[in-house]
Parts: structure tokens; C-alpha cells; sequence
């Protein structure tokens, strides 16, 4: 069994030694995604909500070209700025996922890339 690179315009180009995705057989790794629109690579303006919005956008987007989707998700790992952020991002984050919940870590951090407010990565697979 081999690697196989995910790559999509629909989300943000990496920007640094990293792939958007990783598959392995019918398992799909994902890179942690941040509000970068994928146009522009520029962060989205505004609070945590709309930040944690196009984050999901985009690794909705990766998920998508590896033929996972939500659906698919078994793990997220979720990485906040400010833990006083968790109510709005989780308002967020269930109409992503608005049953059959994946198993989640949620952390604060001291620092995201870019200064961002979130962070998601995922684990899924494809059918």
C-alpha cells in the first residue's frame, strides 16, 4: 500500500513541507486547516466564528477531493487561540457535524500559525 498526496485548489495551498492530505488505503489524513481563503491565501476578517467557518469550508474542501466528507470524519483535533472561544467555535463546528458526532480533542494553544484564532484537523476515511 502506498501514500497517495491530496491536493485541491478549494483550500488553501500549503505553505510550508506539508500536503494538504495524506491517504493511506481508505484512511484520509488531513493537514490542519486555518482561515486562509484559497484565492487569495489571505486570513478571512472577523471573530472566531466566522474564522472557525471557513475553516471547515476548507477542510470540507480536502476532505472532498480524497471522496471522504463529513460523513466519513472519525477524529478532528481542535486547536484554539483562547479556550473562551470554545461556545462560539462549537456553534460552528455541530453544523459541520449535526449528528454521529466524530470523536474531537479541543486545546488552546499559545499560538497559531499566521496568528490565527482555530485550527482543525481531521481523520476520516472513504467509501
Amino acid at each position: 500500500m502506498s501514500k497517495k498526496i491530496i491536493s485541491t485548489t478549494n483550500a488553501p495551498a500549503a505553505i510550508g513541507p506539508y500536503s494538504q492530505a495524506n491517504q493511506l488505503g481508505n484512511m484520509v489524513f488531513t493537514s490542519g486547516q486555518i482561515p486562509l481563503v484559497p484565492e487569495t491565501m489571505e486570513i478571512i476578517e472577523g471573530g472566531v466564528k466566522e474564522q472557525a467557518e471557513l475553516v471547515m469550508e476548507n477542510l470540507m474542501a480536502v476532505l472532498k477531493a480524497a471522496n471522504a466528507s463529513a460523513d466519513t470524519v472519525i477524529k478532528t483535533t481542535c486547536f484554539l487561540s483562547d479556550m473562551n472561544d470554545f461556545v462560539a467555535f462549537n456553534e460552528v463546528y455541530a453544523r459541520y457535524f449535526p449528528e454521529n458526532a466524530p470523536a474531537r480533542s479541543c486545546v488552546e494553544v499559545a499560538r497559531l500559525p499566521k496568528d490565527v484564532l482555530v485550527e482543525v484537523e481531521a481523520i476520516a476515511y472513504t467509501l
